[in-house]
């Protein structure tokens, strides 16, 4: 754990205020202080969040969904920066984030998986995006511990893969060094004077004041007290459960490249790390609050797994858990300005907060100096939403020990 430091008054006034350490958090913190804003971060454990449960593929083509083309477009301008984003990070933080460009395959099984497969890629095809059909065969050829029964499969080269827990851990690093103040406590409260967002009040009782403040906290982003109703976010938790097998020598290489499946109509993936690890996920589940990692939930990815590696019951299983998504009313992100003046959003971001956060920083950094939302962000204005909410429950505190 990094130790707390401040500078100058420790409550502030900060130009930037960013609430949530999570990976969106603090990319938001590392480019508003490069661009010289005096910045702060409010959360208990910096570095966690969501993140720490993400498999951190980077899949704007793969995982293209009917009527999300706008946020696609938001998705592949992201995709592009991440080489030169990641290039930056590592010489600043002088840590290493684990981005493979190694590209994806998407199988099917059955023929009914097998025809929804090729209905994306004719959509894809359709967007322009490039992605190759392969046979079974061919897929096995890639892939030889896939199982037999592959029935064909969508090659994606330009979909790439980060560790999430190693890029958190260098955004950490590149804040604390470029000046970033951390307050280890929970924003309990936005203050406000007039119509104006002007800080947050701490767990501790400490006040932190700001020029503006960004609420970046993941799934509890619609819990903050204090946030009128017409600028609270309209987000909420998606479960989702994630498994990490160990690859031993003698098994090496098990898989080259991230692997994602339709089976039986239900969704699997395996990401392979440099390191050894093998990533399974994930399920999806509209279950509230909970974190709990559950029987059923581990059974379903190894049964779905194991029918598209057969190899990997073998692999030993060194690590199970439940995070929580922030997902929003349309599965886009909110970014920028809120309904009430001095509050900014970076939150909403459901299964593609890894993939944004180059873009996510660069955005959120350019409104905080410029008060502009860049024109590739105004699709996704906290504004769109209608301004009346009665889905969101009061804001009470979630135990910070469960992974978010």
């Amino acid at each position: 754990m990094h130790a707390s430091h401040t500078s100058g008054e420790p409550g502030g006034p900060y130009d930037a205020l960013v609430v949530g350490g999570g990976v969106i958090g603090l990319v938001t913190a590392w480019r508003a202080a490069r661009r010289g804003l005096r910045t702060a971060v409010a959360d208990p454990a910096p570095g966690g969040g969501a993140a720490e449960v993400a498999a951190g593929m980077l899949a704007a083509v793969t995982e293209l969904h009917y009527g999300e083309q706008t946020l696609l477009a938001l998705n592949l301008a992201s995709a592009r920066r991440y080489p030169e984003f990641v290039a930056e990070l590592e010489e600043a933080s002088g840590q290493d984030v684990g981005y493979r460009a190694c590209g994806t395959l998407a199988v099917a099984f059955d023929p009914d998986d097998r025809a929804q497969l090729r209905e994306l890629h004719d959509f894809q095809r359709r967007l322009g995006l490039e992605s190759h059909w392969l046979t079974g065969r061919e897929c096995r050829r890639l892939e030889p511990m896939l199982a037999p029964g592959v029935r064909g499969g969508l090659r994606v080269d330009g979909d790439h893969q980060v560790d999430p827990r190693r890029l958190t851990a260098a955004l950490l690093t590149a804040c604390e060094r470029a000046g970033v103040v951390f307050h280890r406590a929970r924003a309990e409260r936005l203050t406000r004077t007039a119509d104006r967002a002007t800080g947050v009040e701490l767990a501790d009782g400490t006040r932190l004041t700001a020029g503006r403040t960004v609420l970046a906290a993941g799934s509890l982003s619609g819990r903050l007290a204090g946030v009128p109703p017409e600028a609270l976010p309209p987000v909420r938790p998606v479960k989702g459960q994630v498994l990490r097998l160990r690859v031993p020598p003698a098994y090496a290489p098990f898989l080259s490249r991230t692997v994602r499946a339709q089976v039986r109509g239900g969704h699997v993936y395996l990401v392979p790390r440099e390191s050894g690890e093998l990533v399974v996920g994930a399920t999806s589940e509209e279950l509230g609050w909970d974190t709990t990692v559950t029987a059923g939930g581990v059974y379903e990815l190894l049964r779905d797994a194991h029918e598209l590696v057969p190899g990997i019951t073998e692999l030993p299983l060194v690590e199970t858990r439940a995070g929580l998504r922030p997902g929003s009313p349309d599965n886009a992100p909110l970014l920028g300005p809120s309904a009430l003046p001095g509050l900014l959003m970076a939150t909403g971001h459901y299964r593609n907060g890894v993939l944004l956060t180059p873009v996510t920083g660069d955005v959120m950094a350019e409104v905080l100096t410029s008060g502009e939302l860049p024109e590739e962000a105004r699709p996704f204005s906290p504004r769109r939403f209608p301004a009346t909410r009665t889905d969101v429950p009061p804001a009470t505190p979630v135990p910070q020990e469960q992974p978010v």
